[in-house]
């Protein structure tokens, strides 16, 4: 009998320390509580966006330092995207912002490319150098059209 409740102690907390582990993995892998609190505000303004969504990545040189807040129309109805970067990284003023998509279908976020100014981005700047989205569906339509037209 003794050995019994000291197995099922042990399978109890063999099966708590399971659900601690899914929990956990359930929250990284969703993105909850990645972002960065009280991080650089920063605004960039793109033509097009694609399938960029808010929670995508933010990366310099591939290492991630933030994600994307938000995605509006701004006035003169282009994507206005806003930025919750790491105030540890120091992006000088003439940074330029790329959407780029990881391999060829892959989830799409935003690069960006520091420059050499000696000034540094502060919450709530805007970077004025942006490259949008490249649209795969856009490229094989002016593909094909150009095929049609060589004919």
């Amino acid at each position: 009998m003794a050995g019994s409740g000291m197995r099922d102690l042990v399978v109890g907390l063999f099966v708590l320390a399971g659900l601690a582990a899914l929990a956990y993995l359930s929250i990284t892998l969703g993105g909850v509580g990645t972002g960065v609190a009280g991080g650089l505000q920063l605004v960039a303004t793109f033509d097009e966006v694609g399938g960029l969504r808010a929670r995508a990545p933010v990366v310099v040189g591939g290492v991630k330092i933030g994600q994307i807040e938000t995605i509006s129309l701004d006035e003169d109805l282009r994507a206005r995207v806003v930025m919750d970067v790491s105030p540890d990284v120091a992006l000088p003023t003439d940074t330029s912002a790329s959407i780029l998509t990881s391999g060829v279908l892959g989830d799409m976020y935003i690069a960006l490319e520091p420059g050499a100014e000696e000034d540094l981005l502060k919450d709530g700047d805007e970077i004025d150098y942006t490259q949008s989205a490249v649209v795969l569906e856009r490229l094989i339509g002016k593909m094909i059209q150009n095929l049609g037209a060589s004919e």
